[in-house]
């Protein structure tokens, strides 16, 4: 039989880790590890009761083939926070091709719509979970049903925050104003009255600027591991602070980690195009990526980036 999976999150070329091991999107890694515990007894081939042969062959497969390989997503941290970046621009796709959107199953459509739509959600997910290795067809159907949620999950958190929405619908514009307020936004304030704008906050006065700089004496030494760890702290305090992410986006860079890189590039010249660490990074990985269609560097560490294939 064929492990092909086609709905949810799986239309969009992305493999959901979490619909496979039937575990919400916000599930922390000791949770995760509890359900892979529990699935792998119902597919192993010494313990696995599903009913024919076949049947048994196929779970063993699927075990080896793709349980074990989500699971291993989730196993180190590195390639945990990388899947979670990856997942919210999944988020962010979703959002903007909503009109585009599908939804088959009734769980997820009830979800579209849910007022409570968070434990509507974990419900939902755990609901499936119960008999979703049970037997060949529940764990295509449950894993087709998690992801579909999946997908109206991160509509919702994306786009509406508690809104409800029909699924395939866009969001509805913002009602007009009334008569009255039009009225005053249509009165020019007099200058005598008028308040003035208060000035945009300083970035050096931000509480990520103590981060950086510890950050950049580990740089210094080669300390990458210990200075990611810095501007972490710093992103979580200041998040639209261009310089941690830039150099953020220069650590993952000299640590071959091309698709992180790029992704703290990008958060950083979203805040200020200027930033010039940001524009360094972005420079080494086009000259990087250049290098590889030549020949002259390792293919892997620019394909995810550019499109290539490893070879």
């Amino acid at each position: 039989m064929s492990f092909e999976m086609t709905k949810g999150l799986f239309k969009y070329d992305f493999t959901d880790q979490h619909a496979i091991l039937g575990v919400p999107l916000d599930a922390e890694f000791s949770e995760i590890r509890k359900r892979y515990m529990k699935i792998a007894p119902r597919l192993h081939a010494d313990t696995c009761s599903f009913e024919s042969q076949a049947d048994k062959d196929w779970a063993n497969k699927f075990f080896s083939k793709v349980v074990n390989p989500a699971y291993n997503k989730f196993s180190k941290e590195s390639d945990r926070k990388e899947y979670n970046l990856l997942l919210a621009a999944i988020g962010k796709r979703v959002a903007k091709e909503q009109a585009k959107m599908q939804i088959e199953s009734e769980a997820a459509k009830q979800l579209a719509t849910a007022k409570d739509w968070e434990q509507a959600y974990k419900t939902a997910v755990s609901k499936l979970a119960l008999k979703q290795y049970e037997s060949v067809k529940e764990t295509q159907e449950a894993i087709d049903q998690i992801s579909e949620l999946n997908m109206v999950y991160l509509l919702r958190k994306e786009r509406l925050g508690g809104v409800g929405v029909a699924a395939g619908s866009p969001p509805k514009a913002a009602t007009p104003t009334s008569t009255a307020t039009k009225t005053a936004a249509a009165t020019p304030a007099t200058p005598a009255t008028a308040t003035p704008a208060p000035p945009p906050p300083k970035r050096e006065d931000s509480p990520a600027e103590a981060y950086c700089r510890r950050a950049q004496g580990f740089m210094d030494s080669k300390s990458y591991a210990k200075a990611i760890l810095e501007l972490k702290e710093g992103v979580k305090r200041d998040p639209k602070h261009s310089k941690a992410h830039a150099m953020l986006a220069m650590c993952y860079f000299q640590q071959d980690q091309a698709t992180m890189a790029k992704l703290e590039m990008n958060k950083a010249l979203a805040s200020n195009p200027e930033e010039p660490t940001a524009l360094e990074v972005k420079k080494k990985l086009e000259q990087g990526a250049a290098k590889s269609k030549k020949g002259d560097e390792k293919p892997g560490f620019f394909a995810s980036l550019f499109g290539g294939k490893k070879k």
